[in-house]
């Protein structure tokens, strides 16, 4: 069971970046204890990140069918990644959409998630274990279909 782990724009700089709202984890940390998760629980989790929108619709292309699930964290393009959400519903995959923080407790623009629309479920406002939840629910739910 190979699941992706996206992340969008400015999360690199998570651990450095307003920790008031996004803790002191860094992505590093992320990556590993999604990965640490996933191996537990039988999956693999592949990891990326990138600034770029495109960038991040190239890796899903690429990488949709070879893998069952996904766990998204979009960053800003959450509320306007029009191509990222095509390629979602592209890939075909479940996905589960992260946010750290609480979005609906944000600025009104941040309420707003065209991904969401095509995701399985979201996670806001639990900080970095909220990809932990993610892994839990995407790998009991990808064993429940028999994907």
């Amino acid at each position: 069971m190979r699941i992706l782990l996206v992340n969008g724009p400015n999360i690199n700089m998570l651990g450095r970046r307003d920790p008031s709202l996004y803790g002191t984890t860094s992505l590093a940390e992320i990556e590993a204890a999604v990965a640490a998760r996933a191996s537990e629980l039988g999956a693999e989790a592949v990891c990326f990140q990138s600034n770029h929108e495109g960038a991040i619709v190239d890796f899903l292309q690429a990488n949709a069918a070879g893998a069952d699930g996904v766990i998204l964290n979009g960053g800003a393009l959450t509320h306007y990644g029009l191509s990222l959400r095509d390629a979602l519903v592209d890939a075909g995959l479940p996905v589960v959409e992260v946010h750290l923080s609480n979005i609906h407790a944000r600025e009104r623009w941040r309420r707003q998630s065209v991904t969401a629309e095509v995701a399985r479920g979201a996670i806001a406002g639990l900080g970095w274990r909220g990809y932990l939840y993610a892994v839990d629910y995407l790998v009991e739910h990808l064993k429940e279909s028999g994907s």
